[in-house]
């Protein structure tokens, strides 16, 4: 992944991504995994000192993680091969030296909760990610760093800073 512009302090975030299957605007937190395709693990990059400025000064921040290449993600696995996740190992290493690591039991929302809140701001459609948060540990990163995630039971994510 290129280095964005306009940032100096790039950081990283290793998250479950799950992939939408099924359209819904109005949808129950128990009916909610039924819209899940599948399953992912991705990154979650960040201008943090463009974020920083913007809260600030009370300005959206956007375009601190949408910019190009900002979501690297795995291989999408379908949640009728790999089961829904409740729970599991959550890691992110850069340059072979770990700095996150958590699981998904800890996350604030679960993934039931996350797809029945959103439809209150978006619809949401089949091909939509929804990126899900990230455990402690995220920190900058620079042109030449090697990122490797992994969540277990889910699969991995590799990519370079280039």
């Amino acid at each position: 992944m290129p280095f964005p512009p306009q940032t100096v302090d790039l950081q990283h975030e290793i998250e479950l991504v799950v992939a939408i299957g099924t359209d819904g605007s109005d949808i129950a937190v128990e009916d909610a995994l039924s819209h899940v395709y599948g399953y992912a693990a991705g990154l979650d990059m960040t201008r943090r000192d463009l974020q920083a400025a913007a809260k600030k000064t009370d300005e959206p921040w956007d375009m601190v993680k949408g910019f190009d290449c900002s979501a690297p993600i795995g291989t999408i696995e379908p949640a009728s091969a790999i089961g829904h996740r409740y729970s599991g190992q959550i890691t992110l290493s850069v340059n072979g030296m770990q700095r996150q690591r958590g699981d998904l039991g800890d996350q604030i929302w679960n993934v039931s909760e996350t797809i029945a809140y959103l439809p209150g701001l978006v619809t949401l459609r089949a091909s939509d990610l929804i990126m899900t948060g990230t455990p402690a540990g995220v920190g900058a990163v620079m042109p030449g760093d090697v990122f490797e995630g992994a969540i277990v039971g889910v699969g991995s994510v590799r990519t370079t800073i280039i």
